[in-house]
């Protein structure tokens, strides 16, 4: 029984409401004053709560998804499934050692026409060569991916991350990344581009907030080298920092901050919804930074700011002036960043940190970031024309951007997306 299913949700809390009711019959026979009496009311009442507490954590857990299994809970899930080398995922041989296909479905849309060819979902798990490290993943492949037309294509790539201790899985089903890709891209919103979509969280049940821990797991080493490479050898997507970008929510936000910052030799850009700036240590993180002051410092993205040269990057954060507690680090965070960096802001009225809250920002959010990557160069598997050639180079330079007449403008400036350097 998978801890997400409906019928564990079913069975725990048919078990609370049923410890309610044996209590209801049992009080009477409890009431007596001896200390046996005393003792049986209070195992009682202690069973009842635990079986209350359990019944909407596993409800809670289930809705928010922060784990996805049993071994997942407890940080046994070592285990990897066996692959199915699924026709569509298209995998290099250099690549089918570090990409297993688990599984492949098509993605449905309804806009701009129900029923249109609007790529597929592949299931993955993603190893490391370097770290050792291996974490699951969905990986979106757009409908051009499989159209002869584009055979001798590599598309862009976004990486996008969930919060801790969210399952890569809350990306597709409470956020939609691969829908609205596939409707951007149908309506001609943004170029053909490929999804990488993860959990931070490649040590369950540690949270290592893609850090190199000193001694642990090299989770940014994973993400900033590994997960490329591995990708990019099984599947037909560019190899150059303009060619990728991350975008993630809550700690996967301030991953996407940091892995573009402290890498803009494998990312030019990156989207952060409600992220923070720094590494929080915690119970669920455990000693980071091993006592190293210097590597602390690394990892704080407001010193990086205040003491480091900036980047080349470019990079959007969202918040909300009413109900998120980092909306005045996040308006600190825009101030300090300086040239070559940009930075643009999406910024609500009101909103909490939670799925209801990204999934208003994510239709601005996602286009965006689409439109800060370069289509990676393109060889033609055959002689082309002069026609042929001048419209492959068309296709193979940047995402334009909307112009301030564009629908995708229009709707960016009703909704709060600002410029580089606006708060």
């Amino acid at each position: 029984m998978e801890l997400t299913t409906a019928y564990v949700q079913v069975l725990f809390v048919a078990l609370a409401v049923g410890g309610l009711v044996a209590t209801v019959w049992l009080w009477p026979r409890l009431s007596g004053p001896s200390w046996r009496s005393v003792a049986a009311r209070a195992g009682v009442l202690v069973a009842d709560q635990t079986l209350l507490l359990l019944a909407t954590a596993v409800v809670v857990n289930a809705y928010f998804g922060f784990f996805g299994s049993w071994g997942d809970l407890l940080g046994t899930d070592a285990a990897e499934a066996p692959a199915i080398m699924a026709g569509s995922a298209g995998t290099a041989a250099g690549g089918a050692g570090l990409v297993r296909v688990l599984g492949s479905r098509p993605v449905e849309v309804t806009r701009p026409k129900a029923g249109l060819p609007a790529g597929r979902l592949e299931q993955v798990t993603i190893a490391g060569a370097r770290t050792g490290l291996s974490s699951p993943a969905y990986v979106y492949l757009p409908p051009q991916y499989f159209d002869a037309k584009y055979a001798g294509r590599r598309f862009p790539v976004i990486l996008g991350l969930t919060g801790y201790p969210g399952d890569a899985e809350n990306l597709v089903t409470r956020l939609g990344m691969p829908a609205l890709t596939a409707t951007s891209i149908l309506t001609h919103e943004i170029g053909p581009t490929v999804l990488v979509l993860m959990r931070p969280t490649v040590a369950p049940p540690r949270d290592t907030e893609c850090v190199d821990v000193p001694g642990g797991p090299q989770a940014e080493t994973y993400f900033a080298s590994d997960v490329p490479r591995a990708v990019a050898a099984a599947f037909r997507v560019g190899t150059e920092a303009a060619n990728w970008g991350v975008l993630g929510e809550s700690a996967g936000g301030y991953c996407a901050l940091k892995l573009t910052m402290r890498h803009p030799e494998a990312f030019s850009a990156a989207v952060s919804l409600s992220g923070y700036f720094h590494a929080p240590v915690d119970v669920t993180t455990g000693d980071l930074f091993g006592g190293n002051r210097r590597l602390r410092d690394e990892n704080d993205l407001m010193w990086r700011l205040a003491n480091l040269p900036a980047p080349p990057v470019s990079v959007l954060v969202a918040s909300s002036r009413q109900g998120e507690s980092g909306y005045q680090a996040t308006t600190d965070f825009l101030a300090a960043v300086k040239a070559p960096m940009r930075a643009s802001s999406l910024i609500l009225p009101s909103g909490g940190h939670n799925f209801a809250t990204w999934n208003r920002e994510l239709p601005q959010a996602l286009p965006w970031l689409a439109q800060q990557l370069h289509a990676p160069a393109q060889t033609p598997s055959r002689p082309a024309s002069e026609k042929g050639s001048r419209r492959l180079a068309r296709e193979s330079s940047r995402h334009p951007r909307p112009d301030r007449h564009s629908p995708a403008h229009r709707v960016a400036k009703r909704r709060g997306l600002r410029p580089a350097g606006r708060a």
